[in-house]
């Protein structure tokens, strides 16, 4: 356990690392703001595909949705911790330097009390996210559901499909390539991606369990405990609101495309 959990706290922080180094190396005339967003987009792409393909391992495996085992949940679950933990310290200085760069001022030079507030009022859903699944998930994971619901747990891996696309998305527009066309079809994937895999999921879950227990989708939240549909609710509410503000920045980008275009076709 200690192993994997330890194998986990210095792969992800390693391949972060070495990538900066790679990039800053590579492209000679991106500012640090450039190398550390794309480097922590590109680490949080490969721990969404290890997640997502050991999400889809588990539950092709899983015949029983409650009571099969898979030896890869806990394992994942305890090298996938420190990536929680290490995010955090990345999207910080990502953060950081991005303000030093928009700034310029003495503000933002040097690490502060000031940056840490700044960074925490400005991206204090993600901080909620990745300290609920650091200290509540993991736990939860590990110790206390009496190893039922690996197929559940891979589910929620599963969620991670989306991230790449996102990701991608970001990283395109650091080079420059917002108004391309492969940016444009990315956008169209990410929205999909996000609405299936992060949304649909939850009544998949639902219907999983019905088809298990030969009951009707409206009827299986009446026959799980309580705790169960708010942790799902949980979940899936800030997904939600997520997919909310991709469709809104989808719509303005649409918008701001054709009035760029408007004159040009007179």
């Amino acid at each position: 356990m200690l192993y994997i959990l330890a194998c986990g706290m210095v792969f992800f922080p390693g391949l972060f690392c070495g990538l900066r180094k790679v990039l800053k190396s590579a492209f000679t005339h991106w500012s640090d703001a450039d190398v550390v967003v794309v480097s922590e987009r590109l680490v949080s792409s490969v721990h969404a595909s290890l997640a997502t393909v050991s999400g889809v391992l588990v539950v092709n495996t899983c015949r029983d949705v409650m009571n099969d085992r898979h030896w890869l949940v806990n394992s994942f679950v305890l090298f996938g911790a420190p990536y929680m933990a290490y995010d955090l310290y990345a999207m910080y200085l990502s953060h950081y330097h991005q303000q030093r760069l928009i700034n310029n001022s003495a503000a933002h030079q040097n690490h502060s009390l000031q940056t840490v507030k700044a960074f925490l009022s400005k991206e204090r859903l993600l901080v909620f996210h990745h300290m609920a699944l650091l200290l509540v998930f993991m736990p939860i994971v590990l110790f206390f559901r009496r190893d039922l619901g690996d197929f559940f747990i891979a589910c929620f891996w599963m969620t991670e499909f989306s991230t790449p696309f996102v990701s991608l998305g970001k990283i395109l527009i650091q080079l420059g390539l917002e108004n391309s066309k492969l940016h444009w079809i990315n956008g169209v994937i990410v929205l999909c991606s996000f609405f299936t895999c992060r949304i649909l999921l939850f009544p998949y879950m639902y219907w999983m369990y019905g088809q298990q227990f030969d009951l009707p989708l409206y009827s299986v939240p009446f026959h799980l405990p309580l705790h169960c549909n708010v942790g799902n609710l949980s979940i899936m509410v800030p997904q939600v609101y997520w997919f909310i503000l991709l469709v809104k920045k989808a719509h303005r980008l649409y918008r701001r495309k054709v009035k760029d275009q408007g004159p040009k076709q007179e």
